[in-house]
Parts: C-alpha cells; sequence; structure tokens
C-alpha cells in the first residue's frame, strides 16, 4: 500500500474540513476497523503475525482495513495508529489481545479526526466531538463491555416490536433492548429509552425492517445478512454461535 493511498484515507479526494466531513471521515474509519476485528477477525488475527516487523491496523474512508507497516516518512502526514500489535498477539488471551488493539484503535480515530479538526473554531470541535462521542467505542464494541453494563440496569421495556427477530430468540428480547446505542438515536448513560442495538459486524443500527440473529454465546447481534443467515435457516439452529464464537478455540 502506497503513502497517498495511506495519507487519503482511501478515499481519493482532498482532506476533510467541515464538521460534518470530518465526522464522515471518522466513521468511515471506525467501520473499517470494526469490520477488521468483528466480521474479518479471522483474517486480522493471520495478518497480525509475531514473526513479522511492527505491524499498524489501518482503517481508510473507503471503509477498507488493513494491517501494515508503518509510514516511512517523518513526520507523518496524519497520526499514526499503535505500532505492534501484532507482538502481543499470541502472549494474551485472544479476546483480551482484540480488546487492546481496540483501545488503541479508539485513540487513533479520534487523535485523526483532531488532526483535522485543528482549524475549526472552539464550537465547531466540540460539536464534532458530542457527533463522536455518541458513537460506541470499537472497544465497547469488540469486548461487549456496553452490553454488560447496561445488563445491570433495570426498567427496560421488553416490549418494542423486534417481530422480525426468529421465535427462539423472542425471550431475549429484555436482553436486546439493553445493548450497545447507536449514535443517531442517542448515547447516553443515564437514559435507556432510546437503546439501540448495534450489529456485531457491521455497527449499523437496529431496524425492524431487516432480520436479526442474537449469538447464544457472546451474546451480541447481526443483521442475519451480515453473518449469512436466513430467517428459514435461523428456525433449525438450536444453538447458535457467531463467526468469531465459532472460530474461537476452546479454553
Amino acid at each position: 500500500m502506497d503513502g497517498s493511498y495511506r495519507r487519503g484515507g482511501g478515499g481519493g479526494g482532498s482532506a476533510p474540513r467541515s464538521v460534518e466531513d470530518i465526522y464522515k471521515d471518522f466513521r468511515a474509519r471506525r467501520s473499517a476497523i470494526l469490520r477488521a476485528l468483528t466480521h474479518d477477525v479471522e483474517e486480522f488475527y493471520a495478518q497480525c503475525d509475531p514473526d513479522k516487523e511492527n505491524l499498524c491496523l489501518y482503517g481508510y474512508a473507503n471503509e477498507a482495513w488493513e494491517v501494515a507497516l508503518p509510514a516511512e516518512e517523518v513526520p507523518t502526514e496524519l497520526p499514526e495508529p499503535a505500532l505492534g500489535i501484532n507482538f502481543a498477539r499470541d502472549g494474551m488471551n485472544r479476546r483480551d489481545w482484540l480488546a487492546l488493539v481496540a483501545v488503541h484503535s479508539d485513540s487513533w480515530l479520534v487523535s485523526v479526526a483532531f488532526y483535522y479538526a485543528a482549524r475549526l473554531i472552539r464550537n465547531d470541535r466540540k460539536r464534532l466531538f458530542g457527533m463522536m462521542n455518541e458513537l460506541p467505542t470499537v472497544y465497547e464494541v469488540v469486548s461487549g463491555a456496553r452490553q454488560s453494563k447496561e445488563r445491570d440496569r433495570s426498567g427496560m421495556d421488553s416490549s418494542s416490536s423486534r417481530n422480525k427477530l426468529p421465535a427462539k430468540h423472542t425471550s431475549d428480547v429484555a436482553r436486546v433492548e439493553n445493548n450497545i446505542k447507536e449514535a443517531d438515536e442517542g448515547y447516553d448513560e443515564d437514559d435507556g429509552d432510546h437503546s439501540e442495538t448495534l450489529c456485531g459486524t457491521c455497527g449499523g443500527i437496529y431496524s425492524a425492517d431487516e432480520f436479526w440473529i442474537g449469538c447464544d454465546v457472546c451474546e451480541r447481534w447481526y443483521h442475519g445478512k451480515c453473518v449469512k443467515i436466513t430467517p428459514a435457516k435461523a428456525e433449525s439452529i438450536k444453538q447458535y454461535k457467531c463467526p468469531s464464537c465459532s472460530s474461537r478455540p476452546r479454553q
């Protein structure tokens, strides 16, 4: 991957300048990182070979991700992600290692966004951070931390319409209501009235017009299309395991 692609973020255009464009860039890069750490986790894991040199995880504005060596130019045109993520791969529990990569990725995503935002006025920077902060962090999605916190809360309405979910999962509706919140519906620790389910693969928000399925192991929810499960196929599954849980070695 050449430096011009990495600096330009894969979009081929000029650097984002407005609050809206910077947020769009942030969200696209975040989506790429989430895909690497969830849907494409086996490929990502394999690419992070500890025997290779210092490797970084990049997310681009075209929603592609890449494991690569850091940029050679000094100083770099954009802030660089954490260096050497591959070295800790085999020395840690897999879930903990992915969570660590997620934390570093969150830091990198914010640093890139505010590199672009440096020339914005104070109120615009504040608005940008507010927009970004409404989204769950990569760490919260990958580790399920948000779900664990909200599972302990009470007062959630378990009667919201989830009529597209398989019948075998309808008893889990109350638990689903406590899943990670998506930005457009309000991401607030103290407000559970507008919580929304977040797809564990693409990060998309729940829609009653789409089929969803919940993993019986990690308790995350997914678009059926993201994990290649149809409603008919779901009916014949006694215990559904998402791609990450299915590929995870027994400990």
